[in-house]
């Protein structure tokens, strides 16, 4: 029975159409699933396997090469032992079967006897060392796993962050994808570990009737079913669940976080969502609750057909001892060692299936890896500029992810150095989306940003973002110093922080706080303070006044503060202005009626443009913005 069939899909819920109460999947969704469900099965993924455990150790050595080179080795010669005291147990069997005293035969079995503890004690030091060697490995790759997905998180390009599956594999990756890393590493060197034991042990087993041999592998064949199916179950299972859990998550961190505890609370919110949480939940419970039944089904069977095969085994060694074609000493020899090799064989299965399970995380993992290193901005092809006479935005185009009409359509706009330059406009214009673009966060898919003759397109992103500083609309309240949340990652320059916090007003906030600017942002940890709105809009126009660059965006930047803030704030950006341009983004019309020009956008397009006795003399849509705004003040 597939797992689909298991997993009910949205519309085979009839009391969950239109309700986002469930899993609230689509059906792309569940076609993703089931291209993956078919990417899963055994031979797929056996045949993937070689290039997993080839990541794996690449990773591994990466991590640590002595390490790895270490517990690989230990465990070689751990087998080498193991085979070698196997054999010396032979001796010891021999002497002790034969005639003649007790005594005589005690002392003839003891050179043996030595050799079989020497070779244990060694194979039990080379052992310890191989899994103290393993143990220093696993946090070692975590570090480089986790390390490299943030690094690539941090640098894909900004739209890829408005897709929902770019969320979901993101979030496999993260959850379970760097954990699953370091256990696949783990899991090959006991697969390593595993294979040279069964090596030892089946190399005396064959030695002395090879016919055990094999049906020692036949014995173990149905456990090693049961593993690979059990492991496909669950995986599958956590895949088709990734969506939901996603959501759940989310829901659940708003109902713990401080930013949204005042709300939950006015709006009588907590029933609401707790009943969201527990059907998201009931949900997934009754996935897992599917999943274990199937896979306990699974193990059943794989016993009692495993039981039965291994007391073939038994029966066969039994039989050959009955017709005289085994001796008792080699017979007890052969016990031992396949009780060694059955040891071995179930520790290297129980790896395999590790390998095996963990390897699909892992997958995700690489194929995130692989999917948003093809999302980082290509290598510029010439310097970033340090400067700019005109910054020309020339028939620029942009569409968000997923959505049938674009944000921007052919938008033209100028700014030349020292200018204040307004982008006005209602709602959804697509004022923010240009901004971005000029900040070099979104990529036109049509058009050209560029720096006098330098197109922004032709250099790498980051060192132009370094000539920009920005003032956003939705600014971080990152849980950091004040210091570090104006000079964000640059040094601190006291004269530029004190400067940066005078311009932007927050010196009175920073005076307020009980430890200036080394107070933590952030009431949840120790001697931390809890900033209004307002107060934070100031911090972060104060990092923009920071970064002393040639453009400085402000987005919104007086949203949330009062009118003397406001005043102060934009009164200050004229004198910013002498050595840099100012592109303003404000529903605020009376704070750019001075800037040397505006443009104004509608339905992602320049409708209008000019300065402000311009465009009131021309009665369009600025003319009727700017004539409601300020019909509110008449008496």
């Amino acid at each position: 029975m597939r797992i689909t069939s298991r997993l009910r899909r949205p519309d085979a819920a009839p009391e969950a159409q239109g309700d986002e109460l469930t899993a609230e999947l689509s059906a792309f969704y569940w076609q993703a699933y089931d291209a993956r469900m078919a990417s899963v099965g055994f031979l797929a993924t056996a045949r993937q396997f070689p290039g997993l455990v080839g990541h794996a150790m690449r990773l591994s050595w990466q991590a640590n090469r002595h390490d790895t080179a270490a517990t690989i080795a230990l465990n070689l010669a751990s087998g080498v032992f193991t085979g070698y005291a196997l054999f010396a147990t032979t001796g010891v069997l021999e002497a002790l079967f034969t005639a003649g005293p007790t005594p005589a035969r005690v002392r003839a079995a003891l050179p043996s006897l030595v050799l079989v503890a020497v070779a244990v004690a060694v194979r039990s030091g080379l052992q310890s060392a191989a899994g103290w060697a393993q143990a220093r490995l696993k946090p070692q790759v975590e570090r480089v796993v986790e390390v490299r997905l943030l690094d690539l998180t941090t640098q894909v390009d900004l739209s890829a962050f408005d897709e929902p599956g770019f969320h979901d594999a993101m979030q496999r990756a993260r959850d379970r994808g760097v954990y699953a890393a370091q256990q696949v590493v783990s899991e090959v060197i006991s697969c390593v570990t595993g294979v040279v034991g069964i090596i030892a042990a089946a190399t005396v087993v064959a030695v002395l009737q090879p016919i055990l041999l094999a049906l020692l592998v036949v014995a173990q064949l149905p456990g090693g079913w049961a593993a690979v199916r059990s492991a496909r179950i669950g995986y599958l299972t956590s895949f088709a669940l990734a969506d939901s859990r996603r959501r759940k998550w989310i829901l659940s961190d708003l109902m713990a976080e401080r930013r949204t505890a005042a709300e939950l609370r006015s709006f009588t919110l907590r029933h609401f969502l707790l009943d969201r949480v527990a059907r998201l939940a009931a949900y997934a419970r009754d996935a897992e609750l599917a999943a274990a039944r199937r896979q306990a089904l699974t193990r059943v069977t794989a016993s009692a057909a495993g039981g039965v095969a291994t007391a073939g085994v038994y029966i066969a060694l039994g039989a050959l001892l009955a017709v005289g074609a085994l001796p008792l000493a080699v017979a007890g020899t052969a016990m031992l060692a396949i009780r060694s090799a059955q040891a071995s064989l179930t520790n290297l299965l129980y790896a395999v299936n590790q390998c095996y399970e963990e390897g699909l995380y892992f997958s995700d993992y690489l194929a995130f890896c692989a999917d948003a290193a093809a999302r980082v901005p290509p290598r510029g092809t010439r310097p970033a500029p340090r400067g700019f006479d005109r910054i020309t935005v020339d028939r620029v185009t942009f569409t968000y992810p997923g959505a049938s009409e674009p944000a921007l359509h052919e938008v033209s706009v100028e700014i030349r150095r020292g200018e204040v330059v307004a982008l006005v406009g209602e709602n959804g214009s697509g004022k923010t989306t240009l901004a971005k673009i000029l900040a070099g966060l979104y990529r036109p898919v049509a058009g050209t940003v560029r720096w006098d003759e330098t197109a922004i397109e032709d250099v790498d992103a980051e060192p132009l973002r370094e000539r920009i500083a920005v003032i956003a609309q939705d600014h971080a309240n990152w849980p950091l110093t004040v210091s570090h949340n104006i000079t964000m990652g640059r040094a601190a320059d006291p004269d530029m922080l004190a400067a940066a916090a005078a311009a932007s007003g927050a010196d009175t906030v920073i005076g307020s706080l009980p430890h200036g600017y080394d107070t933590l942002l952030d009431r949840q940890f120790k001697d931390g303070a809890e900033l209004s709105g307002g107060q934070w809009q100031r911090i972060a126009a104060a990092r923009g006044f920071y970064r002393s660059a040639p453009l400085l965006i402000m987005d919104e930047p007086t949203a949330a503060l009062d009118a003397r803030a406001e005043y102060a704030l934009f009164a200050s950006v004229r004198g910013h202005a002498a050595d840099r341009s100012v592109l303003i983004i404000t529903h605020r019309l009376a704070s750019v009626r001075h800037a040397d020009r505006i443009y104004v956008l509608g339905g992602g397009r320049v409708i209008e443009r000019g300065v402000h006795a311009e465009l009131m003399a021309l009665g369009g849509q600025y003319a009727e913005l700017y004539t409601l705004q300020a019909s509110q003040y008449d008496p």
